[in-house]
């Protein structure tokens, strides 16, 4: 049954409800493809083109879609624990909300705040800062605050990023608003620690253009690094799903 599926799928491009658990699919031209609650766990659709296709209700549980394109794709409903779409592209997918919550999706294209989670938002700017992908650290810590606007580990985050890109007067909006969430979490010694860098770095930016602050936090410079270790460590301990 489930080769005379796949040969069906590949013949005519529509096999709804198709038992399809394991197949090797890699480089499958599936453009427009009707998969709706199509059985497809563990299946291999490493760099598929899927753009368009109809995946409603469809399984891909651990299913590796791996640098796949889905463009446009139909995901409502679809079952995506575990699915690997790292590298893959889902510009105008539509997906529900969080639906992508518990894939792994480092490199993808077109994930929206509204289809995953605060903290895979906010895990994939940590990681993308690590890369020194300032800008995607950026977007990143964006999305994650639009699921989560009381996150001050977020609003920390986003202000040393920005700092790096020598965004300072942003970077100390956000540096010192995580401040004011740190001390009403029961925090005020890392609040302190926070506003005493700011003050520092605004003495210490003056007659000073361009350079930014936020790497002198993380390198150590003018001694700082020592007195705001637990900064640093928050900022690149991800946070739990």
């Amino acid at each position: 049954m489930a080769s005379e599926d796949l040969v069906r799928l590949l013949d005519a491009k529509a096999c709804t409800g198709c038992k399809l658990q394991d197949a090797d699919l890699t480089f499958a031209d599936l453009r427009d493809a009707q998969l709706a609650k199509a059985q497809l766990q563990r299946a291999n659709l490493s760099r598929a083109r899927l753009d368009g296709a109809d995946l409603r209700g469809a399984n891909l549980s651990h299913t590796t879609l791996m640098g796949a394109t889905l463009r446009g794709a139909d995901l409502r409903g679809a079952q995506l624990n575990g699915a690997d779409l790292r590298e893959s592209d889902l510009s105008g997918a539509l997906v529900d909300p969080e639906g992508l919550a518990s894939t792994h999706w480092t490199g993808a294209v077109g994930i929206t705040a509204e289809s995953s989670s605060y903290a895979a938002m906010h895990n994939a700017g940590v990681e993308a800062a690590q890369r020194g992908q300032l800008m995607q650290a950026e977007d990143f810590f964006n999305k994650a605050l639009t699921k989560k606007p009381d996150a001050a580990i977020t609003w920390l985050a986003r202000g040393i990023i920005r700092s790096e890109q020598a965004q300072l007067e942003p970077a100390q909006r956000d540096l010192l608003y995580a401040a004011q969430l740190f001390e009403g979490e029961g925090d005020p010694k890392l609040a302190k620690d926070i506003r005493q860098a700011v003050e520092r770095q605004q003495k210490a930016a003056k007659g000073q253009a361009g350079n930014g602050w936020g790497s002198q936090i993380l390198s150590g410079a003018a001694g700082l690094f020592q007195q705001l270790a637990p900064l640093a460590v928050k900022f690149f301990a991800p946070v739990p799903f």
